[in-house]
């Protein structure tokens, strides 16, 4: 193989020196650009790579928030996550949200690049995929234990297909209308959701509050086995909190990819740089975040009840909703503030768990507060945070920046800070109007809810013909072929009023603990 130098020298052979260090200089040239290119598709694999690891974080918590009977269940659906949206995203969700378009102006819509034809970037496909990916599989832990195969099959493919893109269309393509990235973006700024919280959290959380509202409340949540309202609403514990330690963990892992891979999607010179930051930012906020629901739940538990409860449940939980929050604004704010967006996301996830609870609606995970809520969070932090240094950073400009920088300049401009309200509004409309026909439509068909009698034994047993647990415990009622006992069905030892109290009967239906 013949060396640059060598070739130039060939081809400007008694052209004088002149031509061959322009030569040369420009072969350098194309060979960094290549290489570049090359590093910058690795580098959106490997992020790619990291946000889909944390499906495996998903399927953990999701397992270990359920009981043993709707484990397999619940593990099946966060597989055919990931698998629904590779398949609808290939097929029409590229397109819709980055598909190329005959306008240079705002568009709904992308109309090209149906099943990646055409000119599109693979590595990149497959960075947005992950993104895609993930907020599908939101609404698989609010849904859980009750939630029948085909309706979760088919959410999967709509959300993925078109919901999803057109929400990542307005504000992440070149032609959305709310897009920082837009030619001539809306209002001078457009919105800035540097690594989805809007786009993937608050998409994917308000379609678990819509669909958790249709759907209703697991067996024994709310009313007891006839009906009736019980006075406080019954817990009902996961099998597992070893599984859902481990899958927060696994998701903080991967919410690295999130938030740095992010930087390498931005026009500017020195990508590291944010990129960087956006780590720092990333583990300040989820380790502020843990503590303040940590301990405020404590103070308050200790107030209530007069003694301290430390409960590894809220620590989780604050940790992923102050990670929530910190994706939007990342790669915008200062070290200090990504420390007051995670502890305001703590305390925010603790008081929109309650009003979930004091509105009746069932969330096996409490995906609601941490995505939905802290989603909105994210945005808003990111119109009072964001400073000049860091947005000239991340996006070039220093105009419109966060309001309380705004403030700080004797300007009362809240530009920014609009548009992410607008963003919000626009999000959880579009979400809304398609979303709540659709769980509606598959509530009407029958679709959506398991039946009691399969509820009640488990989806394992129900969905998946597995042993139910508690039967394998506490036997049967089968026997084996040749023993000479006859078969017959389960045979369910319930208590009667003359044997035992209410409370025991109603445990006995739904398989809980108090």
């Amino acid at each position: 193989m013949t060396s640059l130098y060598e070739t130039c020298a060939y081809e400007t052979a008694g052209g004088g020196t002149e031509m061959l260090v322009k030569c040369v200089a420009n072969g350098l040239d194309k060979t960094n650009s290549s290489r570049a290119t090359s590093y910058h598709s690795w580098f959106l694999i490997i992020c790619g790579a990291l946000i889909f690891f944390m499906q495996a974080g998903f399927a953990m918590l999701c397992a270990g928030c359920v009981r043993k009977k709707n484990v397999q269940n619940s593990m099946l659906k966060n597989l055919l996550d990931a698998c629904g949206a590779a398949v609808a995203f290939f097929a029409v969700g590229y397109a819709f949200a980055f598909g190329e378009t005959d306008s240079t102006g705002f568009t709904f819509l992308g109309k090209r690049n149906f099943f990646l034809t055409g000119d599109v970037d693979q590595g990149f496909w497959f960075f947005e995929f992950a993104f895609s990916a993930t907020a599908v599989t939101i609404v698989a832990g609010t849904l859980a234990e009750r939630c029948q195969m085909v309706a979760y099959l088919l959410y999967s493919l709509v959300l993925t297909g078109f919901v999803y893109p057109v929400v990542a269309h307005a504000v992440w393509s070149s032609n959305g209308y709310l897009s920082a990235f837009a030619q001539d973006p809306f209002r001078g700024i457009g919105t800035i959701d540097f690594a989805g919280s809007g786009v993937v959290h608050t998409t994917g959380g308000t379609t678990a509050l819509i669909a958790t509202y249709i759907l209703g409340a697991r067996r024994g949540r709310f009313h007891d086995n006839r009906g009736r309202l019980l006075p406080t609403p019954r817990t009902i514990h996961g099998h597992s909190m070893a599984l859902q330690l481990m899958g927060t963990m696994v998701r903080w892992f991967g919410w690295y990819g999130f938030n740095c891979g992010s930087a390498l999607l931005l026009e500017v010179e020195d990508t590291g740089k944010v990129g960087a930051l956006a780590a720092v930012n990333t583990s300040l906020a989820a380790a502020c975040g843990c503590f303040t629901s940590l301990f405020t739940h404590l103070f308050l538990e200790e107030k209530r009840t007069g003694e301290i409860k430390f409960d590894l449940g809220k620590a989780m939980n604050g940790a992923l909703a102050a990670l929530v929050a910190i994706t939007a604004p990342c790669g915008t704010v200062e070290n200090w503030a990504a420390v007051a967006i995670g502890s305001i996301a703590g305390i925010v996830y603790l008081f929109s768990s309650s009003a979930l609870v004091y509105f009746r609606l069932d969330d096996a995970v409490d995906a609601v507060p941490v995505h939905l809520a802290n989603g909105i969070w994210g945005l808003l932090a990111t119109g009072l945070f964001t400073s000049p240094g860091r947005l000239m950073d991340a996006f070039g400009t220093e105009e419109h920046v966060g309001w309380f920088y705004e403030l700080g300049r004797g300007s009362t401009d809240a530009t920014l800070l609009g548009n992410q309200c607008l963003a919000i509004i626009f999000i959880m409309g579009w979400v809304s109007v398609t979303m709540l026909p659709f769980f509606l439509w598959l509530n009407f068909m029958g679709w959506f809810r398991a039946g009691s009698l399969e509820e009640l034994v488990g989806l394992d047993h129900s969905c998946m013909r597995e042993r139910p647990n508690y039967l394998e415990e506490e036997g049967d009622g089968f026997s084996d072929v040749g023993t000479g006992v006859e078969r017959g069905p389960p045979k369910f030892d319930l208590p009667v009023e003359t044997s035992a109290s209410e409370s025991e009967q109603e445990r006995a239906l739904t398989g809980t603990q108090e």
